[in-house]
């Protein structure tokens, strides 16, 4: 195995918070080398790291105060200290994340430290998930599940008055029901940055958050993803409702969408073929008329119909590897969590999305969403 050499904090850096599974908001130094691993790391974040199998070296062994006493500027006291760790560690070549920082890099290698990006080897070691991470993401997803409840719950309390749903006398809006998902995260030791309640046209727009007041017959588009505090661990569901009677269309494209899901899942194991299991869906839309991303015209966007991939990996991120798409070359491993979210949409109408979250277990998969497909409410 190579050397790795690591720079960032945990919060913003997956890579990191894999290696050092605690929440420290400042970058720090990671290295492992010949097997052992280190952190160059000051003081008051160093007690919190007893645990974890570390070997600590806090920034006075490579001789901060002398540093600090010279008069340089602080980056180039960073730089220097930093330089000083690597050659003191023995790193002469190492592997580092494709978004390692330049100017960095090009201080180690002014030292004649040969650093490589390795994207696919950082990729390789998030997949192989710990125990802590996969508690984490159970415990995220069963948030997702009590959260999407409260959704469900909200949208089959409501009463239509004409174009609009009621709920308490007030008009029911996207925005409410986000402040409601959002309370029963935190309630529930989850955070989230963003979230999908998207009605009726908005529900076809990509990543539309959603806005404006819900009206009956239309879809609405629910996709939520739930970071767990403790682990730093995403989940990943969606759900699509309709108050009152949807349309034949929309009830139609919900089956299917239900019915790609049940068969994806049920082809998910370890060595399947992620492109082979998003073919599949593109079989099962293509043979219902619908257009996707196989057989839309070369140089096309496609906006309408499968537009989107499969689906995509879940852990420290909410998008990461593998992915199941058009450019998909990888097979599931053992540890993988991954998203199933076929949808269908016409722009300026609407769309209809369910999703789900895997995990690839050693004889199959197991399912860790745990709520049901009812579109009607």
């Amino acid at each position: 195995m190579p050397d790795v050499l690591l720079y960032a904090d945990t919060v913003r850096s997956p890579d990191m918070r894999h290696a050092v599974p605690l929440g420290i908001p400042d970058a720090f130094l990671y290295a492992e080398r010949n097997g052992d691993r280190h952190v160059v790391i000051h003081a008051m974040e160093a007690a919190r790291m007893g645990d974890l199998g570390l070997e600590l070296h806090p920034p006075e062994e490579f001789g901060y105060d002398e540093l600090i006493r010279s008069g340089r500027k602080p980056d180039e006291v960073r730089l220097e200290l930093l330089a000083r760790a690597c050659s003191a560690l023995g790193i002469k070549q190492a592997a580092v994340p494709q978004d390692f920082p330049v100017q960095l890099a090009d201080r180690l290698r002014a030292d004649g430290i040969e650093l490589a990006a390795d994207p696919e080897l950082f990729r390789r070691r998030r997949r192989e998930k710990t125990a802590a991470e996969l508690e984490g993401i159970r415990r995220a997803q069963k948030t997702a599940d009590a959260a999407m409840g409260v959704a469900r719950d909200m949208l089959r309390a409501a009463k239509i008055d004409g174009d609009r749903l009621v709920v308490d006398g007030e008009t029911l809006t996207a925005e409410r029901i986000q402040a409601a998902i959002m309370a029963e995260f935190t309630a529930r030791g989850c955070t989230a940055d963003d979230m999908i309640v998207a009605p009726g046209w908005q529900g076809a727009v990509g990543h539309h958050p959603g806005a404006g007041p819900i009206g009956p017959g239309q879809p609405v588009v629910v996709d939520i993803w739930p970071r767990d505090r403790q682990s730093g661990c995403y989940a990943d569901m969606t759900r699509t409702f309709v108050v009152g009677e949807a349309t034949d269309e929309i009830r139609e494209w919900h089956r299917l969408s239900v019915q790609a899901l049940e068969e994806a899942v049920a082809a998910i194991r370890p060595g399947a073929s992620c492109r082979a299991i998003f073919d599949g869906t593109c079989d099962l839309f293509e043979a219902h008329g619908h257009p996707t991303q196989r057989t839309k015209k070369e140089g096309e966007t496609l906006s309408d119909g499968f537009f989107h991939g499969l689906g995509h990996g879940v852990g420290l991120d909410v998008h990461e590897h593998p992915g199941m798409g058009r450019i998909s070359d990888e097979e599931l491993i053992v540890g993988d969590v991954v998203t199933v979210e076929p949808g269908l949409y016409r722009q300026s109408y609407g769309g209809v999305r369910v999703e789900d979250l895997i995990l690839v277990t050693e004889d199959g998969r197991e399912n860790l969403t745990d709520f049901p497909y009812d579109l009607e409410v």
